[in-house]
């Protein structure tokens, strides 16, 4: 199977993972007219109503430049999300070309986006995963593998494409540890056919987070990065001393109750973790430099060329 139409005109086979707090429409402008799918959680637009003012905003940005790449929306579709069937259907008005949904296979949601031409990518983490999103109707899967930022598995990306391979042919995104062009073809040639870039855009003036974040993200190494699913109720990767500042020590972090779980609007997960408590991938230790987004795309383009100079792939 190929690509969709919609994901084989970028510049490099890259989609910017969507990311709480970071993601903004200014930062998906500048990452769709650099050449890459430029993304952002639902979630992010608060309060709700300011989902369709986003929406359009990107929309118009993105008509002024023919040859931009297509934009995503990220979908929790957790049972504690009780803004998804609100979002949903804002993002069905906009037709938006791309939905990535977590944390459930998105039976329910899926008709209405193939209904006018959208696709919908899931992320997994596990076999288990990709079998019941594909039961589910999902067009592609992106693999959240060991070292990725925010929410993330364990396994390793060489395990993880390999035994999905073995049952899908269809479009495989590599997600864990990816910061530069060099990591971007190793992902396709382990089976991918793109990679998903999270942290190293969060070292840019368009993502939405405190400059001490970014700071920090210049300063921390993969040693840096702490897995846990104290904060969530699912594991994820987060910077160290975020973890420190907020009075928790990361060599003894309890165990989470997953049943506690919420990305409801009502207090919840996403109110104190990604803002207070930092997520990053254990690409970070890659980043040296804050700089704008085509910058970094330009960077991520040049070293990707090189990559396939050296090992001289046409």
């Amino acid at each position: 199977m190929s690509l969709p139409s919609i994901l084989q005109r970028l510049r490099i086979p890259v989609i910017a993972a969507p990311m709480f707090i970071a993601g903004n429409p200014r930062l998906v402008i500048e990452q769709c007219k650099a050449g890459v799918v430029g993304s952002f959680p639902a979630l992010n637009a608060r309060p709700k109503e300011a989902l369709d003012g986003w929406l359009t905003d990107i929309e118009a940005a993105l008509a002024k430049h023919p040859g931009a790449a297509p934009y995503a929306v990220n979908q929790i579709c957790h049972k504690s999300n009780d803004r998804l069937e609100y979002d949903i259907e804002v993002c069905i008005r906009h037709k938006v070309p791309i939905t990535i949904t977590s944390l459930r296979a998105p039976d329910d949601v899926i008709p209405k986006i193939h209904a006018y031409g959208g696709i919908v990518l899931h992320d997994v983490i596990s076999v288990r995963h990709a079998e019941k999103a594909l039961e589910a109707g999902v067009d592609g899967l992106i693999l959240v593998c060991a070292g990725a930022g925010g929410h993330a598995g364990t396994l390793s990306p060489f395990a993880l494409i390999g035994e999905v391979r073995r049952f899908f042919d269809g479009p495989i995104i590599l997600s864990g540890a990816i910061s530069s062009g060099d990591a971007i073809l190793a992902a396709q040639a382990a089976g991918a056919d793109l990679a998903y870039i999270g942290t190293r855009f969060l070292a840019t003036p368009e993502a939405s987070v405190p400059e001490r974040y970014k700071e920090e993200i210049l300063r921390a190494a993969a040693a840096d990065i702490v897995y846990t699913d104290l904060f969530s109720g699912v594991h994820g990767n987060y910077l160290k001393h975020s973890v420190v500042a907020a009075g928790f020590d990361p060599r003894n972090l309890p165990k989470s109750d997953p049943n506690k779980m919420n990305f409801g609007t009502e207090g919840g997960a996403e109110k104190k973790v990604w803002r207070d408590i930092w997520s990053a991938g254990q690409g970070v230790g890659q980043i040296d430099a804050v700089m704008p987004v085509a910058q970094v795309v330009d960077d991520l383009a040049r070293e990707y060329l090189a990559a396939r100079q050296r090992l001289q792939i046409n």
